[in-house]
């Protein structure tokens, strides 16, 4: 069973179609010839019997006319029914020249006695059957016979196996060819597949044709190569991105160590040098390292594409809002936060949702000034958890609002600031993935007011 399971699985489906209308066209026509036969067996045997009870009146009446012993019987004509009359005595009679009849039956022996009216038997045996009808007549009884003739059931079924091999290999042949037409599309669809599978162009999409189904898939294949189009670009314009902004640190990475490593060679490294410009070069150093840090956990952060490597559980938002602060606080230890914060519970992922915060409050931090605290504020507002990170900076201009979230986008007044441009971008990827929603507005203090809104959960 388990190797003609295997053998179908490694059929096309234009072969498991044309089998399967073949056998379902033998099938429906063995069904018909059995039923067919058996009533065609019926009628026969009915109309049969119905002419044997009729010649056995006939010659019942004759023989009680004249008597069993003395009614004469004409001589067997070569075909057609046989007749025996049963005596009293129990001997029997039988025309002239006729074939002998099976022996008389213990039924029909008791028929003759009177002990019933009438019988009808069908004997079959290895060569010849007969369908043998006994009739009470006088004081004894008169049987008619017939041989039993399956040669038309024979002929019946002889016709039928050739209409239904005829039917089958049409069956087949149908089956194949409406497996053919029906699959057409598919196979052109196939064929475009492959195309751009092997061509790797994905803006070759794929013709719609068909209706219903085949229209379906090949809108669900479209929309397929859409997304993996989108994907490609995205990927491609982060690699450009983080081209751009990886090359303002490297060269100025690359001109310090290339000076240091120039006066060194001349050994007059201490000399041409004083102890606060070594520092400051040192420490210029040190920041452009820092920098560049940064900027590849954050390009890692945001080529993830995703945050459901983390399981989501109920969380107090509360303790995440308060650890983001601390990694601030140890980040950037001149950064004052001030928090405000209630519990809210939220279904979400406490390592995601952190990042995003420290993210709010880093951004938040190079704006503010150094004699202002940046404020944090956590509460419940309807079925929303509320998170606001409000500083004293000089605010965002209305034209860099609606690309404040954007990959890489820097405002012109941010140019001068440490960064790369992905800090929001990686918040409003956590919120996202979170159904919630991130915004910003003008905060009562002057400066920027980012707000991020995220579904509450029950505790």
């Amino acid at each position: 069973m388990s190797r003609l399971t295997r053998w179908w699985r490694r059929r096309s489906l234009r072969t498991r179609m044309t089998v399967i209308a073949a056998t379902a066209i033998a099938v429906s026509v063995f069904v018909a010839f059995q039923v067919a036969s058996e009533l065609m067996d019926r009628e026969l045997r009915d109309t049969a019997e119905n002419e044997l009870r009729a010649d056995s009146r006939v010659l019942a009446a004759t023989a009680e006319q004249a008597g069993l012993a003395r009614v004469q019987l004409p001589a067997y004509p070569g075909a057609g029914r046989l007749v025996r009359l049963i005596l009293p005595d129990g001997s029997t009679r039988t025309p002239a020249g006729q074939p002998a009849l099976p022996p008389v039956s213990v039924p029909a022996g008791r028929v003759a006695r009177g002990a019933s009216a009438d019988l009808m038997e069908s004997g079959d045996s290895d060569d010849d059957g007969y369908h043998v009808y006994t009739l009470r007549a006088g004081d004894g009884a008169v049987q008619v016979a017939r041989v039993a003739d399956d040669s038309p059931i024979n002929q019946f079924g002889f016709g039928m196996l050739l209409i239904g091999l005829l039917c089958v290999a049409g069956g087949a042949l149908v089956g194949r060819t409406v497996a053919r037409t029906g699959l057409a599309p598919i196979d052109r669809l196939t064929a475009a597949a492959v195309r751009v599978a092997h061509t790797r162009d994905l803006d070759a999409g794929i013709p719609d044709e068909g209706g219903g189904e085949i229209r379906r898939l090949i809108k669900a294949i479209n929309d397929m190569l859409a997304a993996l189009r989108d994907s490609r670009r995205a990927q491609r314009l982060l690699a450009e991105d983080a081209a751009h902004e990886l090359k303002t640190p490297l060269t100025s990475l690359r001109l310090n160590i290339e000076l240091l490593v120039r006066l060194d060679r001349r050994g007059t490294l201490d000399t041409a040098l004083s102890a606060e410009s070594r520092a400051r070069l040192f420490q210029d150093l040190g920041a452009q390292v820092a920098e560049l840090s940064n900027l590849a956990a954050e390009l890692t952060d945001l080529a993830r594409g995703d945050v459901s490597d983390e399981s989501t559980e109920p969380i107090d938002l509360a303790d995440v809002v308060v650890a983001a602060a601390a990694q601030a606080r140890s980040r950037m230890p001149d950064l004052e936060v001030e928090l405000d914060v209630t519990s809210v519970w939220v279904s979400g992922r406490s390592a995601a949702l952190q990042r995003a915060v420290l993210n709010l409050i880093d951004n938040a931090g190079k704006w503010s000034p150094a004699d202002q605290p940046v404020q944090v504020r956590l509460r419940a507002e309807g079925a929303s958890a509320v998170i606001e990170v409000d500083d004293a900076g000089p605010g965002i201009s209305t034209v860099d609002v609606p690309r404040v979230f954007d990959r890489f986008y820097r405002a012109d007044s941010a140019r001068g600031l440490p960064g790369s441009g992905l800090g929001l971008s990686i918040v409003q990827r956590v919120v996202d993935a979170h159904g919630g929603r991130a915004t910003v507005a003008r905060s009562a203090r002057g400066g920027a007011l980012l707000r991020v809104d995220l579904p509450a959960a029950a505790r």
